[in-house]
């Protein structure tokens, strides 16, 4: 049968009865090779419009769909100004409430704010709210919910963990929309106070102050993010096992392509993981990297930092020798290694990379062979071959003859003098101690003298003492009556950490680097509230292994400042150093970009300079979310709850629109 032929009976076909008349009138071999063709003709036609179709068209986010996290510990507040000390209730809140302004990466931009002022060199910031923005019941967003979130902030009796960042700080309504915070001094860090996520004025102004911590409006939050609650449910013992979010209508802002959020909570890491088997879990943090199947690890950057703060009010790290020895017998490359498998950037300050841009890498090189060099050149030697090493230190003491002494005179020597000469009976019997020098006590000098003539009188040409105490006498006495005293100064010294697999794992290879320098080291261990709250706060260890955590507009001042020195001071190190605070009181208050990272260099280049620290690795913070989420990645967070800064655009379902 011809192509043309097939056409032609094909058009038959097309009706019930040519189909019919048609298969009547075909050989069994015909059928098969028309049956055959027209298979081939559908198949071809719809390969064709598939293509036409996918080509001509893409995939889109679609709205719906459940997230569901995972997390270790259970919520305390679904309050903003609470929520800061938890990263479970944190992130939760960081979906519930905007804030005044939010960061893009680096860059601090409005959220709630139409915009704002800096007025009087920095001492005023002006923000004026945008229009039509409100809370999740219907209620305007205005500048007295602003307010009053601040003053209840500063109250003492609220107990804000936020309270420190707006001590001394006066606020001022302009407006229903606007409004000014007046600070004492220019500021430029308090730019990220503005990123303050205010609570609603009508839902607790008339809960007291002191009852703001046990408020039920704590666990019913009214909302201005994307997000409102929708239910939590607890277990028999009443601890909240789950939380479930829900879009909110009232959201002035891009809404997102989620419908819900639920947030399951587990009492350790391993009932989580149970979990995660199962696949009832989308998404989880990580506390050290692993593959797992169906899951993407997303890693992101934030600012902070892992180091060893050297107590140098302890005397073995006051020599900067010591310090600089144990910083270059420090192999950072290991630890990064074998601690969080390269997931991190080693860190030489403080300062971080995203700090300062484009800046040059300084590096302080591993190299314990110098180590060993510095430490001899500063009197360091293993003398009892045990392998750590010590050095030998010759103590003064703390009185000496110093003046020529003879028959008359009086005062303190004299009586050091007759003390002397008085531990030999033979040489001042009489033992008087008078502080007046008489004739006694010139046959005393006498007999001394006689004595030890050939140091004292045959040296001069003398055969017979002459009763006055001049150099050879004195140099004499000293060495008798006030022997030097020899000390031995030991390179050991404990190493204080929480008991945590990351913060431990590091202790362990520090103190097999540190060894193999010459030092002993022992460690000590704390749980990580006792460590906050008993150790750190009192100073009370010789080195601390530990982290701390920065804002994006970097303020090294609590942490570096001679006046954040001693008992509850955030200065780890005890360290002082006029020139840094200096640099550090300049940088705070200055708004120039170029000036800024004039002054953090300084700071970088003085406390890279004195090792007051050991500074290590900044580790990323990992999050394992499932493959079926997209529009997810990773950026620069300030906070682990920062992850869902860009949640709006993440998405489950999809559709397909014409290009």
């Amino acid at each position: 049968m011809s192509f043309k032929n097939f056409l032609l009976a094909l058009r038959k076909v097309f009706t019930l009865s040519g189909l019919e008349f048609f298969l009547k009138s075909q050989s069994k071999v015909e059928k098969v090779f028309f049956f055959l063709f027209l298979f081939c003709f559908f198949l071809s036609f719809s390969f064709l419009a598939l293509n036409f179709y996918l080509k001509h068209t893409q995939l889109q986010p679609k709205e719906g769909g459940i997230f569901i996290e995972g997390m270790v510990g259970f919520p305390n507040y679904l309050n903003p100004i609470y929520s800061i000390a938890s990263d479970v209730d944190d992130s939760i809140t960081n979906l519930l409430f905007s804030g005044l302004m939010k960061f893009e990466g680096k860059n601090l931009v409005p959220d709630l704010l139409e915009n704002y002022k800096i007025l009087e060199e920095g001492k005023v910031f002006e923000i004026t709210l945008k229009e039509n923005v409100f809370w999740d019941d219907g209620h305007k967003i205005t500048s007295d919910d602003i307010i009053f979130t601040v003053k209840a902030i500063q109250n003492p009796e609220v107990k804000s963990p936020l309270r420190t960042a707006w001590l001394g700080v006066d606020v001022e309504k302009i407006s229903e929309n606007s409004l000014k915070f007046v600070l004492k001094n220019p500021s430029y860090v308090f730019l990220e106070n503005l990123t303050l996520k205010p609570i609603p004025k009508h839902l607790f102004e008339n809960v007291p102050p002191a009852n703001f911590s046990l408020s039920v409006f704590n666990l019913k939050p009214v909302s201005s993010g994307p997000y409102r609650l929708k239910r939590i449910e607890r277990d028999k013992e009443g601890k909240i096992i789950l939380v479930e979010l829900e879009k909110n209508e009232h959201y002035f802002g891009k809404k997102p392509y989620i419908q819900s959020v639920i947030f399951k909570f587990f009492d350790n890491e391993e009932k989580l993981l149970e979990a995660v088997a199962k696949k009832e879990i989308d998404a989880f943090s990580l506390k050290e990297y692993e593959d797992i199947p169906g899951f993407e690890v997303l890693s992101y950057k934030l600012p902070r930092y892992f180091g060893v703060f050297l107590n140098l009010e302890k005397e073995i790290f006051s020599e900067k020798e010591v310090r600089e020895a144990l910083t270059l017998a420090t192999d950072k490359k290991e630890i990064l290694r074998k601690v969080v498998l390269n997931k991190g950037e080693i860190i030489n300050s403080p300062v971080l990379p995203e700090f300062l841009e484009q800046k040059e890498e300084k590096k302080i090189t591993f190299d314990v062979e110098k180590a060993k060099e510095i430490l001899e050149k500063a009197g360091y030697k293993d003398l009892d071959e045990n392998g750590t090493l010590e050095k030998v230190i010759i103590k003064e003491p703390s009185f000496q003859f110093k003046n020529d002494l003879a028959l008359g005179a009086k005062g303190k020597e004299v009586e050091e003098l007759q003390r002397c000469l008085s531990k030999d009976p033979e040489i001042y019997p009489e033992g008087e101690i008078t502080g007046y020098f008489g004739n006694k006590t010139k046959e005393a000098v006498i007999k001394f003298q006689e004595k030890y003539k050939e140091e004292i009188l045959e040296p001069i040409g003398l055969k017979k003492g002459t009763g006055e105490v001049k150099k050879k006498t004195r140099e004499k006495l000293n060495q008798i009556c006030f022997e030097k005293k020899e000390e031995k100064k030991f390179l050991k010294f404990s190493l204080v950490t929480g008991e945590d697999p990351i913060l431990q794992k590091t202790a362990q290879i520090l103190k097999n680097q540190w060894e193999k320098a010459g030092f002993e080291v022992e460690i000590k261990t704390y749980k990580i509230e006792d460590l906050k709250r008993e150790v750190i706060t009192k100073k009370d260890y010789d080195a601390l292994l530990f982290g701390q955590i920065l804002g994006k507009i970097p303020d090294f001042f609590p942490f570096w400042h001679s006046t954040q020195i001693g008992e509850n001071g955030l200065n780890l190190s005890n360290y002082q150093n006029k020139n840094l605070d200096k640099f550090l009181e300049e940088q705070r208050q200055e708004f120039d970009e170029e000036k800024r990272k004039e002054k953090l260099e300084k700071i970088e280049k003085i406390l890279m300079e004195d090792y007051p620290a050991i500074f290590l690795y900044n580790p990323d913070y990992l999050y394992a979310v499932s493959q079926k989420v997209k529009g997810k990645k990773s950026y620069f967070i300030s906070l682990p709850s920062e992850r869902f800064l860009y949640f709006q655009n993440w998405y489950i379902m999809e559709k397909r629109v014409w290009k």
